[in-house]
């Protein structure tokens, strides 16, 4: 914890209009990634859900894939990514995903019914996306049993919880911005 932690005390942040954004390997991509901050998120992530009971592990791109990767080799739980673009497969959920940031459509493929999915996902900010996919799990049949977001900003966490009590939804660090400072919660 403490490396993820310290990495994202030093995240830059710069300024989108009147919003101040942090810019952090596991949430962007860059700067660069250290690979001890991507394997305590990894250990951090299969010590909080009962692997044995999970069928397939769901990742939303683009950062779930380089979070789901390492978690499908340590727990042998085959994975699939939400992608942003249609491949036209047979079963193919279309959802539509809106966020603080951004709109458009996601897609879901390779989904089976009555699998018990769980779903990593880089920052809950809002939690307009992992609502989104929520509901097109369901769609396909199947259930999302766990929820786990690196990071925590602003209420959407608390918000899924409160409308999905069934799910396990939980953070690795709580967030918030201020000003031009990322400060800890937790």
């Amino acid at each position: 914890m403490r490396q993820l932690r310290e990495s994202l005390k030093a995240a830059p942040v710069i300024w989108k209009g009147e919003y101040p954004y942090f810019i952090h390997p596991i949430t962007d991509g860059v700067p660069r990634m250290d690979p001890e901050v991507l394997k305590a998120i990894t250990e951090l992530v299969v010590e909080r859900v009962d692997w044995k009971d999970i069928d397939l592990l769901l990742g939303i791109e683009a950062m779930g894939l380089p979070l789901t990767a390492p978690l499908s080799m340590a727990t042998g739980v085959p994975l699939v990514i939400a992608r942003k673009r249609s491949y036209g497969l047979d079963g193919e959920v279309e959802i539509d995903q809106t966020t603080g940031y951004s709109k458009g459509a996601m897609y879901l493929n390779n989904l089976n019914e009555g699998e018990r999915i769980a779903i990593v996902d880089d920052v809950l900010s809002t939690g307009g996306t992992l609502e989104a996919v929520i509901e097109g799990v369901r769609r396909a049949k199947a259930e999302v049993t766990n929820i786990i977001a690196v990071v925590e900003k602003g209420t959407g966490l608390r918000r899924l919880q409160e409308k999905y009590p069934e799910i396990n939804i939980q953070s690795l660090v709580a967030l918030e911005m201020d000003g031009d400072k990322v400060v800890l919660l937790d």
